[in-house]
């Protein structure tokens, strides 16, 4: 497939990049500094722009089959950054009709799981006091998606981790895994690009965990 990867040089979109290079997807990855995007590889361009002008990114939107985001704030003082970059890219995304988008949300943002204990509720509850500007956020993000005429998936992991990359975690359309405290970076990667062209997550947020 040839797919447009933002948020390129982030942890995750990174393993984005790497992992669909492996599979021998075609790659755009369109990014502010093109020095920060240690990946390599004989199907990936990099498209070096800011996501402030809808027609700036169309371009490298043109005959995709599929746009992946990693975007999303990396600090309190980021919130914002979101829904704003996500507006961006959903203009482009409908001017040149391209329809799969799958973003990274977080767990927060989506519905508890069912039969949680009182730690995992106490903690859940103390982080998103703590990131609710975070979490604020991602929910507009997510209520931008929902307006939007993409069929969009948004990935809801915990605690972000950099360890290798497993394939072994579980995933909830429409909830949370029960008990799911952690989830390395890669695998959030990998569960994206699996989503792609799974038509039971269009339109859902999914939750995903070890």
């Amino acid at each position: 497939m040839n797919l447009t990867v933002f948020g390129a040089t982030g942890g995750i979109g990174r393993e984005i990049v790497r992992q669909a290079l492996a599979s021998g997807h075609r790659v755009t990855a369109v990014v502010r500094d093109p020095a920060r995007l240690t990946v390599t590889g004989a199907g990936l361009e990099v498209v070096r722009a800011d996501l402030t002008d809808p027609e700036v990114i169309r371009p490298a939107l043109t005959g995709r089959d599929a746009v992946l985001s990693g975007l999303g704030p990396r600090s309190r003082g980021d919130a914002g950054v979101a829904t704003r970059l996500t507006r961006t890219v959903l203009a482009a995304m409908e001017a040149e009709a391209v329809r799969r988008l799958v973003v990274v949300s977080a767990a927060p943002v989506g519905p508890e799981p069912d039969g949680d204990g009182l730690l995992d509720r106490t903690m859940r509850g103390l982080v998103s006091a703590i990131l609710r500007p975070v979490y604020d956020d991602l929910r507009e993000t997510e209520a931008e998606l929902s307006r939007s005429g993409t069929d969009w998936t948004s990935v809801r992991p915990p605690r972000l981790q950099d360890k290798p990359l497993t394939g072994t975690y579980r995933t909830v359309v429409g909830g949370f895994p029960r008990k799911g405290r952690f989830i390395a970076r890669a695998d959030v990667a990998h569960a994206m690009l699996a989503m792609i062209e799974d038509a039971g997550t269009v339109k859902q947020g999914v939750g995903v965990a070890y």
